[in-house]
């Protein structure tokens, strides 16, 4: 009997791309023909194993196809995401096409990454049901449809005050400081474009985070969808998972985090994780893993404080120095500082942007971006101090012995690393589902500390080295990463394990 196919269809960027191509590799597990669809200048993000596995294949489609039925939107200037919305556009093209020539039966199902949510008109008209999948956690979309539902606005909590979300624990009220946050994008720079409505199939209905207290966007994008599946598992977010599940009136499963097989191996082992071996690697760096391993096997025991935005965000140019200065200033602190190309400037993000200003490529250009850098101060803190420019091997920095803090953006997939692996967070979000993910560790898991008390306003020099102090001086705070961390030892989480055999139950039963 030949297996029934399941489509996966995920956002462009790693945040996106790794926990799709580990949700394949459970579904091709659990007697499905597991089938990726990408843009074909993703590939070369896709290892070589993946594509080997005998019950996964993947299917890349044109990234730029001429749009030949709709009219041409001129680029404007103050809408940098003009490129984004006409790659959706593309691939809206592109998979009507592919759906309308493939030959065979049809998926029994697509998997969305809610990012992609649009498409699910493009499956309709093939009669394909579809599954929404976020890549992110459950607290994230819960605390903002809670939001929503309790009509908070900005001038709805004083300073001083809190509120309760009805439905959601008591830890994760909001106080004035919540509300209060900078809009993503440096000081004094143009403000971002506002909501864009979709004429057409292929981009989200509307673009950006939500305001404040209107309806999350993914509400309306996950109307027409089957089932809802969310990179987290029940020992990280089961009262978020719970709730989600009681507002939408669907199936909701926690099927994370989707990390590497070896992850979950090397945490039970307690050894090193070698990024090399896991994920492809196509940016430039100025260290390998060996000279990485080699410093910090030089240092003390739960000693460096690891600092890393990831790929796509970070701090502001004006930020920047005030990191540098706090490192140095925080003499006792042994430090990897991860530097991106560009950082510091403002625009779309990095994922975003590709050759000829295609979405979801690495430019080789990119290298060269005029960013922040701090010339100088690996001089001045000497061997103290690591700074990588470019890509790093983060899963095996969080899994040496000698990192005891991670400084993070906290987006979702670096905030399950560091918590499965033990090290506790200093969060300092920049936007979107970050700021949530940072309440969830510090409020709710009690994991970490925040940088700063008021995120509207500039993070300074003081808040940085109060917060590098406190974090790593915290010796409660860091048995307690450990004792959850213990949690993660036996491997991938076992409530995952029964959400994504009752997902496979429920779509062989509407199969049938």
């Amino acid at each position: 009997m030949s297996r029934r196919e399941i489509w996966v269809v995920p956002f462009f960027g790693q945040g996106h791309l790794f926990p799709c191509m580990e949700l394949c590799k459970h579904i091709a597990s659990r007697d499905f023909q597991s089938t990726f669809i990408i843009s074909s200048n993703l590939s070369t993000s896709i290892p070589s194993s993946f594509c080997q596995h005998p019950h996964i294949q993947v299917i890349e489609i044109p990234p730029s196809i001429p749009p030949p039925t709709l009219a041409p939107q001129p680029a404007s200037a103050s809408d940098p995401m003009h490129q984004h919305r006409k790659h959706h556009e593309q691939m809206a093209l592109a998979l009507q096409n592919l759906l309308s020539t493939r030959p065979g039966p049809k998926p029994v199902c697509a998997i969305l990454d809610t990012m992609m949510g649009w498409s699910t008109e493009v499956f309709a008209k093939f009669h394909i049901p579809t599954v929404a999948f976020f890549t992110s956690g459950a607290c994230s979309a819960a605390i903002e449809c809670a939001t929503w539902k309790s009509h908070i606005e900005l001038d709805s909590i004083k300073p001083g005050e809190t509120r309760l979300l009805p439905g959601l624990p008591e830890d994760m009220a909001l106080s004035y400081s919540d509300l209060k946050r900078r809009p993503h994008g440096p000081p004094g720079g143009p403000p971002p474009p506002p909501p864009q409505q979709r004429p057409f199939i292929g981009g989200p209905k509307k673009m950006g985070p939500p305001k404040l207290g209107n309806q999350p966007p993914w509400v309306e994008e996950i109307e027409g969808v089957m089932a809802l599946l969310i990179n987290t598992c029940d020992d990280l977010e089961s009262p978020f998972i719970r709730y989600l599940s009681d507002q939408i009136g669907k199936p909701v499963w926690g099927v994370g985090p989707l990390l590497p097989e070896q992850y979950w191996k090397s945490a039970a082992a307690g050894s090193l994780l070698h990024d090399r071996e896991l994920r492809t690697n196509n940016r430039k760096s100025n260290v390998t893993e060996d000279e990485v391993i080699q410093w910090l096997d030089s240092k003390p025991r739960g000693s460096v404080l690891y600092v890393s935005f990831g790929t796509e965000v970070g701090p502001t140019m004006e930020e920047y120095p005030q990191l540098a200065d706090a490192l140095l200033e925080s003499s006792s602190t042994t430090f990897i500082w991860v530097i991106q190309p560009g950082s510091g400037r403002s625009g779309p993000p990095r994922a975003f942007l590709g050759p000829e200003g295609q979405p979801g490529s690495e430019r080789e250009e990119e290298e060269e971006e005029v960013g922040y850098f701090p010339h100088g101060l690996d001089s001045k803190v000497g061997n103290r101090g690591l700074i990588i420019r470019g890509w790093a091997p983060q899963l095996l920095i969080l899994s040496h012995p000698s990192t005891a803090g991670f400084l993070s953006h906290c987006g979702w997939n670096s905030t399950v690393e560091a918590i499965g692996r033990g090290v506790p967070i200093l969060a300092w979000p920049i936007r979107g589902d970050q700021y949530h993910d940072a309440k969830l560790v510090v409020s709710h898991l009690k994991l970490g500390y925040m940088i700063s008390d008021d995120l509207s306003q500039m993070v300074q020099k003081e808040d940085i080295v109060k917060g590098i102090e406190k974090l790593m001086g915290d010796e409660d705070m860091k048995k307690r990463a450990h004792a959850f961390s213990i949690k993660f030892l036996q491997g991938f989480p076992t409530s995952s394990v029964t959400a994504l055999d009752a997902f496979r139950d429920f779509i062989n039963h509407k199969a049938a």
